[in-house]
């Protein structure tokens, strides 16, 4: 039992969770608010560099050759996932108010996770180069189409947020250049990289959780918690859990009813169905400002939380049949 509960809370949940808390109980403001938003920068412009280097390009090209499945990952990412928000409108907004429901959107145009979809293909035994392929392209793609979705999906008052045009270059700025230099630097720093994830990957983390607690500091100060209540909290959570559970289906469906083999499947299970926090989050912070700013960062906190717990049990799913299949052949 309580190696079940460590494998659903593992202790970046958890710390996530404290981090949570502590910008509720003790938020950044005054010079506070502008040492942590210049770190905040800082870590964000380290994190997509550090991404860029550990992109290997013979992963690349290993999986590029794969076009359907890289397809159908970016139809489940930026067109399935849109559209399940948008006709779920009627739905929930009587359920959690206009703001988180912008919150939700923003959510579904998210690109999808690199490390996580990746390990997660690894340990259910899937397809890992296209997985590696097809996860990359989705975080690269997402930079410059999240915002475009977002200008499309959403009624956004020029004076409570930056234009789409103004926020891809922001983006690019932020995200794609320091992706792009690290990405050309792999010859040089490449090896070192592939011989330091574990060491990289608390560096990840680290960027992530500070980021959640800038941006949830700002919120609380603006008054984030007196807009939403236990009760909206919790319909919010079961949203999120509703919108993974219909997406892991249809993601399922779709790979099987489309032909793909065991692999491919999996691969499309992982990558289809996952939304970035190491995206959305510097994301968001450009793309919303003042009060908006929470309500949009809600969501998919709560559904990345979520989506980690169940497919680290559905990939262990998945490893078990595959022991099963290799013992009865």
């Amino acid at each position: 039992m309580f190696g079940y509960l460590r494998l659903l809370f593992d202790n970046f949940t958890l710390i996530l969770l404290a981090v949570v808390a502590a910008a509720t109980l003790f938020p950044a403001q005054g010079q506070g608010a502008v040492f942590f938003d210049g770190l905040t920068v800082a870590a964000i412009a380290l994190l997509f560099f550090m991404h860029g280097a550990k992109l290997s390009r013979q992963a690349i090209i290993a999986g590029m050759m794969h076009w359907r499945l890289h397809s159908l990952v970016f139809a489940c990412t930026f067109i399935m996932f849109p559209i399940i928000g948008v006709l779920a409108k009627p739905i929930l907004i009587p359920l959690i108010g206009d703001k988180l429901y912008m919150g939700m959107l923003f959510l579904c145009v998210l690109p999808g996770t690199v490390q996580s979809a990746i390990a997660f293909t690894a340990l259910a035994k899937g397809n890992v180069p296209a997985a590696v392929c097809s996860a990359s392209a989705s975080s690269i793609i997402g930079i410059l189409l999240t915002p475009l979705l977002v200008a499309l999906l959403m009624q956004v008052d020029a004076s409570e947020g930056p234009s789409a045009l103004h926020s891809i270059g922001s983006i690019s700025m932020q995200l794609l250049l320091p992706f792009v230099v690290g990405h050309g630097m792999r010859p040089l720093i490449g090896n070192w990289v592939d011989n330091h994830k574990k060491s990289l990957s608390r560096l990840d983390q680290t960027s992530i959780l500070l980021v959640v607690y800038t941006a949830l500091s700002a919120s609380v100060v603006e008054g984030l918690w007196n807009t939403v209540l236990p009760k909206t909290l919790l319909s919010l959570t079961l949203v999120c859990c509703v919108l993974l559970a219909i997406v892991l289906w249809l993601t399922a469906w779709l790979g099987a009813h489309l032909g793909f083999n065991r692999e491919d499947r999996i691969t499309i299970v992982f990558c289809g169905s996952k939304k970035s926090m190491a995206t959305g989050v510097p994301m968001a912070q450009v793309l919303f400002a003042g009060p908006l700013l929470g309500p949009a960062l809600l969501p998919l906190i709560i559904f990345h939380q979520i989506q980690l717990m169940v497919c680290a049990v559905l990939a262990q799913h998945y490893a078990r049949q595959e022991q099963a299949l290799s013992a009865s052949n």
